[in-house]
This record gives C-alpha cells, sequence and structure tokens, in this order.
C-alpha cells in the first residue's frame, strides 16, 4: 500500500455527531480530491460512520482516529477503519497497533517520543499537537538529526499555515479539522465540504 502521508496533502481530522452526515460528507471529501478521511472515536456514532463510510463511499480510504487503547484499535478494524491514528504512543498501546496489521500513524510530540517510537521500527508519525508543540521550527529541527522520520502534523494547522508546513521535507501531509465545519456538516452544506476539500487537495 502507498503510504498513507502520500496519498493526499491533506487528511480530513473529523467529528460526526450525526451518522446520517457521515456517506455525503464523505463522498464531498473525496469529490474534492481528499481520498483520506480520519473519524475521530470522539462521539458514540464514530464506530457506525467507519463502516458505513468503508462500505458506500467507493475511493475513500478512511481510518479511526483517537485511538487510545487496545480496546480502541480491535472495536475500529473490526468496524471497517483501513488505518489508524492515536494522539499519543504508549508501549502497550504500539504493541496493539502493530498486531493489528493495519498502517497506522503514532502520535508524538517530543525528540525522545520520536526515537523510542523509531526504536520500535516506525518511520512515519503523527507530529501532535503540531502547533502547541513547537510547530514548524520543532519540526524543521528534527529534520537534522532524525532525518529518516516523516510526519503528519496536526492540531491547529489552518489553510493559511498548511502548505508552510507540507514545504517541510519531513512533512508528507498534514491533518486538518477546518475540512469539515461543525455548521457545515449540520446544515448538509456537502458542496461547501467539497470545495474546501478541493482547496485543500491543491496545496500540493
Amino acid at each position: 500500500m502507498t503510504s498513507l502521508l502520500d496519498l493526499a496533502p491533506v487528511i480530513p481530522v473529523v467529528v460526526i455527531e450525526d451518522v446520517e452526515t457521515a456517506v455525503p460528507m464523505a463522498r464531498a471529501l473525496v469529490s474534492g480530491g481528499l481520498p483520506v478521511i480520519e473519524v475521530t472515536l470522539r462521539t458514540s456514532v464514530a464506530l457506525e460512520a467507519i463502516g458505513r463510510i468503508a462500505a458506500e463511499v467507493p475511493g475513500a480510504v478512511v481510518g479511526a482516529g483517537t485511538v487510545r487503547t487496545g480496546a480502541d484499535v480491535e472495536a475500529s478494524l473490526k468496524a471497517g477503519a483501513s488505518f489508524l491514528v492515536s494522539p499519543g504512543a504508549t508501549s502497550s498501546l504500539v504493541d496493539a497497533m502493530l498486531a493489528g496489521g493495519a498502517p497506522f500513524l503514532a502520535g508524538a510530540a517530543t525528540a525522545s517520543e520520536v526515537m523510542a517510537l523509531a526504536e520500535r521500527g516506525l518511520k512515519e508519525l503523527k507530529f501532535f499537537p503540531a502547533e502547541a508543540a513547537g510547530g514548524r521550527p520543532y519540526l524543521k529541527a528534527l529534520a537534522g538529526p532524525l532525518p529518516d522520520m516523516r510526519f503528519c502534523p496536526t492540531g491547529g494547522i489552518r489553510p493559511d499555515t498548511a502548505a508552510d508546513y507540507l514545504a517541510l521535507p519531513n512533512v508528507g501531509c498534514v491533518g486538518g479539522t477546518w475540512l469539515t465545519p461543525a455548521d457545515a456538516l449540520a446544515a448538509g452544506d456537502w458542496a461547501r465540504v467539497e470545495a474546501l476539500a478541493a482547496e485543500a487537495a491543491a496545496l500540493r
């Protein structure tokens, strides 16, 4: 499988409150040019939403975000997630994600955390919370001693800063919450979601 970091310049990070919005939202994102969709496990309908998108939206690569435990890993993969994303990485969580067999982006925010995950054989990570943890200057600094590590920074990234992150040699893509505004989802404004996706897809 092509690296998750190379499928699209931006991975939409979405919170789904109403499961009925999942499929039309995903279709709008894919139509706009963003096939990779991270559905965060922050609502009671997240797993059902992942399953519906996986079953009903051709071209979508849907994964689970906010994966925190081995139980989350198991439930997400059972629901149909094709990749996993965690905000941080404990040893037991990494064990569970490795055992799950699906691609995953484990979260890291410091050089020590990145090095610990590199020791586990991981080369591609989520950098979170990106802006709060040092943003572009921090990632640029990591590229010197850790040139073989690649990142998907997520957290506080906006449309006007995404391109600057993507210009860094160790950034493959960024995660963004701005692509699926809550008011657009509530109103069913899929044209707006598709337009935001198209703008983001054009960043690379």
